[in-house]
C-alpha cells in the first residue's frame, strides 16, 4: 500500500492547473491512441467534459476555440488530431506580447490637469474672432478655480495669464489686455451646526441630556 502512494512531488507537472490532474490523464491517453478515429473520438469527449468544467463561459465568443487551443497546450502540442480551429504552436504560445502604448502626459503644472492643455490646443486651433475669445476666457476662469482649488490661497490674474501664455507655447497672451477673471469661485463650507435644523437638533439632544442628569437614578 506504502509503496504505491504518489505525492505531488513526484507527479507530473500540470500544464494547465485549473482542469486538475485527471483531465490532464485522459489528454495523455488521448495522445497515445494509434487509431486515428478512435484518438478522435476520444479528443471530442475531453472537449466536452472540459466544457462542462466551465459552464459560465459557455457564451463566451470562441469558447469552442479556447478549449481546443487549451487540449493542444495541455498535451504539449503533441495531440495529432483534426481541429476545427487552427492548431496554435508553441512559438506562439512563448510569444511575448507587444507593449501596450499608454499615453504619457507630464504637465508642468499637475492641479491645472491634463484637460486645460487639451482645451488650449484647441482654442489655438480655432480662427480668430469672439468664439475663440471667449473660449480663452473659459480657460482661463478654470484655471484659476483649479489653482484655488489645490492650493486654497488667493492668487493675482498675472499668475494666471503667466501660466496660460507658457502652456500656449506664447500663443495666448493675456497680460497686455485688460482683463479680470471671476473671484466667486471660493464657497464656504455650510457645518451642520450652522444648518437651522442641526440647531434643533442640538437643542433637543441638550435638553433630553439636562433632564436625565436631574431624573433620580434606579436602584437594583
Amino acid at each position: 500500500m506504502i509503496d504505491n502512494i504518489e505525492y505531488n512531488t513526484e507527479r507530473e507537472k500540470l500544464i494547465i492547473p485549473e482542469y486538475g490532474r485527471h483531465l490532464q490523464k485522459m489528454v495523455n491517453h488521448a495522445v497515445a491512441i494509434a487509431d486515428d478515429a478512435e484518438r478522435a473520438k476520444v479528443v471530442k469527449a475531453i472537449i466536452d467534459v472540459m466544457g462542462n468544467l466551465q459552464p459560465h463561459l459557455r457564451d463566451v465568443q470562441d469558447f469552442k476555440h479556447k478549449l481546443w487551443d487549451q487540449i493542444f497546450i495541455m498535451s504539449d502540442f503533441k495531440l495529432d488530431t483534426e481541429s476545427p480551429y487552427p492548431k496554435p504552436s508553441r512559438e506562439e504560445l512563448s510569444e511575448k506580447p507587444e507593449t501596450l502604448e499608454y499615453p504619457q502626459n507630464f504637465p508642468k503644472y499637475r492641479f491645472y490637469g491634463n484637460n486645460i492643455k487639451r482645451m488650449v490646443d484647441v482654442a489655438l486651433s480655432w480662427e480668430e474672432g469672439e468664439l475663440r475669445e471667449a473660449l480663452i476666457m473659459t480657460i482661463a476662469n478654470h484655471m484659476k478655480k483649479c489653482f484655488l482649488n489645490w492650493n486654497k490661497d488667493t492668487v493675482d490674474d498675472d499668475v494666471i495669464f503667466k501660466h496660460l501664455l507658457e502652456l500656449s507655447d506664447g500663443q495666448i497672451n493675456l497680460n497686455d489686455k485688460d482683463i479680470k477673471l471671476a473671484t466667486n469661485f471660493q464657497t464656504k463650507n455650510v457645518k451642520r451646526q450652522d444648518h437651522p435644523k442641526a440647531k434643533n437638533t442640538n437643542k433637543r439632544y441638550s435638553n433630553n441630556r439636562n433632564n436625565n442628569k436631574n431624573q433620580p437614578r434606579k436602584r437594583n
